[in-house]
């Protein structure tokens, strides 16, 4: 990624903040985390109070370097305040300029179109503040709601790929979806 001076975030949407994690926020990442739902598809989780703790202080820990090449970020809901999930961007290819982007969300806030507007927000500003030239995200094939996601964001589905990971002691099948920069409409 590159370094954009001064850091290209907080970044603030109709209903969110998106910002780095602060050590007050363990509750309600542990909140999200911890929740069996949440992580059915995701390869951690779910989290046990010091798993959270741990995340929490790579987390901080991350933040301390500059430039950034993995950007992990709370998803700040303005109208609770509260921390209701995560999003991140991670350097894959720095020739090619390519990022993964990942993200969860706390099962309370799911079906409302917040995490479709924190991804935005975060194609936004990988192909117009940053220049990179490819954001792509995997999900488990059997979360649809992921995937959902990505597809209203105008994302393709690239590729699936058969029992690729082993997730929680299961073999698990998936999807890839990409987006370049000359695809983005905003």
């Amino acid at each position: 990624m590159t370094a954009v001076d001064p850091p290209w975030y907080p970044i603030r949407t109709p209903r969110l903040l998106i910002r780095d994690f602060r050590l007050e926020d363990v509750e309600d990442a542990h909140l999200y985390g911890s929740d069996p739902e949440v992580a059915r598809y995701m390869p951690w989780g779910p989290n046990s109070p010091e798993e959270t703790a741990a995340f929490m202080a790579r987390s901080l820990n991350e933040q301390a370097t500059w430039p950034r090449l993995d950007h992990g970020f709370a998803i700040q809901h303005l109208a609770s305040e509260r921390v209701i999930g995560a999003i991140a961007l991670h350097l894959r290819d720095l020739e090619g300029r390519a990022v993964e982007m990942g993200y969860c969300l706390n099962r309370s806030f799911w079906r409302q179109g917040l995490v479709t507007e924190a991804a935005r927000a975060m194609l936004a500003v990988a192909f117009e503040t940053l220049g990179l030239r490819r954001v792509f995200a995997t999900c488990d094939v059997r979360n649809v709601g992921a995937y959902a996601v990505m597809e209203k964001l105008g994302m393709r589905r690239e590729g699936a790929f058969r029992q690729d990971r082993i997730v929680k002691g299961t073999p698990r099948d998936t999807y890839l979806y990409a987006i370049l920069a000359d695809e983005w409409t905003g």
